[in-house]
């Protein structure tokens, strides 16, 4: 929601700028009355006299304005007393009043409504300005002010260009001043049809962080989603559109790399947010929340890339998570290397807290595919009957850890098994310890293969004992 007030505090500072200029310029001055509007007596003339001095006391100009619509209600100059109704409600702090007023207005050609050549577009611009600014004071508008505002923002923006002449300049006006009085028109214009356009997805972030109610995100989404097809060069849209998404993520999977691109093209259209973020933070977010989902930064400037050159990001767009990057990578790891991806998943269960009643219940005995494995020690060293044997992971360093022992139970190898050789067998678990990890297997003479065997070394022969002389 911060963002969403900074922009009413941004405006309304605009607003009293605004304010500066309009003064002198929009007022009515009585010899250039158009010569077709008269008073209906003297009475009226003294109400309108006073009327014109109390311009600068919006109080007392409310109730000069009561009293001669109570007195002359049909009155030539009606309209110009609804202008003067709008600045004295924007001065007394009525924002209702003044879009209540304006709304009559805006239902009619304001060009028809001021029609003197000379006060009239001041006061059209006046009114539309006017209007602008004050919906922004009401945090609870209804939908008929919020479309009075909207509709007055977008007749200011068409309008400044047409006002903002040189032909209009004041002869007291410097040429900058006017520059920077048409600037901050179209500044109050941009800015209220922005503030309106994402203040219901606003309120529904706003709403969503008391009730955690999923369906508040999918209205932020859709009216950051129109919003930023209006404004597709807002940071502020485009970052509060990934807030949305990201609050939608257990709605699909989709959601966090739709998020993740409004992120990085927020981060590239203004990482301060128009001055409110430090412009490390939110790249420094946007990469802990990329490597967070996809387990790494690759692939992330190629995402920038690509939001940069568009507000939305497309149908297929698809960031892969960490977890199916992992699922990916076993797959392809237990294609190219079955034998280790075997052993490395009874080695897992064997190892965890129910490793006893794994072994129990679910290996012992079982027929357990080829396994493949580095022959450490034979028991005894000549004509071994176990072998000792480990199954080292392809980056693993240092000497091989024995943690399979293979019985060969009614027969012995021929000679010496030589350490380092890769043997293969098929055997049948039938014991297990934990500390220290061994698990013992009977193997058959057929179903042990690649073992490479020396002769057993000869023992000396004794030496005979020396005849005594």
């Amino acid at each position: 929601m911060h963002i969403f007030s900074r922009t009413y505090h941004r405006v309304a500072a605009i607003a009293v700028m605004g304010a500066v200029i309009l003064t002198g310029t929009a007022q009515i001055s009585q010899a250039q009355a158009p010569p077709e509007k008269k008073v209906k007596d003297q009475g009226e003339y003294d109400i309108y006299n006073q009327t014109l001095k109390d311009q600068a006391n919006p109080a007392a100009l409310l109730k000069d304005l009561d009293a001669w619509a109570q007195k002359y209600p049909g009155s030539d100059y009606k309209d110009d007393r609804l202008y003067y109704y709008i600045t004295a409600y924007n001065g007394t702090n009525q924002p209702a009043k003044v879009l209540e007023v304006g709304s009559g207005l805006l239902d009619r050609d304001l060009k028809t409504v001021f029609t003197d050549p000379k006060a009239g577009p001041q006061q059209i611009l006046t009114v539309l300005y006017m209007m602008s600014v004050n919906v922004l004071k009401l945090p609870t508008a209804t939908a008929d002010q919020m479309s009075a505002g909207e509709k007055a923002a977008r007749r200011l923006q068409e309008f400044v260009p047409t006002f903002f002449t040189a032909a209009n300049k004041p002869a007291g006006a410097t040429d900058a001043a006017w520059t920077e009085g048409r600037t901050t028109m179209e500044k109050v214009a941009k800015d209220t049809l922005m503030y309106l356009a994402t203040k219901p997805g606003a309120e529904a972030l706003n709403r969503y962080a008391t009730s955690k109610d999923i369906k508040e995100c999918a209205v932020a989404e859709s009216t950051y989603r129109k919003a930023l097809e209006q404004f597709p060069d807002s940071a502020q849209m485009a970052y509060q559109l990934g807030r949305a998404l990201r609050c939608e993520q257990t709605l699909g999977p989709e959601k966090v790399p739709q998020a993740l691109y409004e992120f990085a093209r927020a981060a590239d259209l203004d990482p301060t947010l128009g001055g409110t973020m430090d412009p490390k933070a939110l790249n420094t977010y946007l990469d802990n929340a990329y490597n967070s989902y996809h387990g790494g930064l690759d692939g992330e400037d190629q995402l920038k890339a690509m939001a940069k050159a568009s507000p939305l990001p497309p149908a297929d767009l698809k960031i892969e998570t960490a977890s199916a990057i992992a699922a990916r990578k076993q797959a392809e790891f237990e294609q190219s290397n079955p034998q280790l991806a075997l052993w490395m998943r009874i080695k897992g269960a064997l190892a965890d807290t129910n490793g006893a009643d794994y072994f129990e219940k679910e290996l012992k005995d079982s027929a357990v595919p080829p396994m493949k494995g580095t022959l450490v020690e034979g028991k005894p060293a000549c004509k071994s009957k176990e072998l000792l044997v480990a199954i080292p992971l392809p980056d693993a360093t240092g000497s091989p850890v024995a943690e399979i022992t293979l019985k060969l139970d009614a027969w012995a190898l021929a000679g010496s098994p030589e350490a380092g050789t890769i043997i293969q067998w098929t055997g049948v678990p039938k014991a297990f310890t934990k500390d220290p990890f061994m698990l013992t297997m009977e193997v058959e003479k057929d179903k042990l293969e690649n073992v490479k065997t020396t002769p057993c070394a000869v023992a000396p022969a004794k030496k005979a004992a020396p005849k005594k002389k």
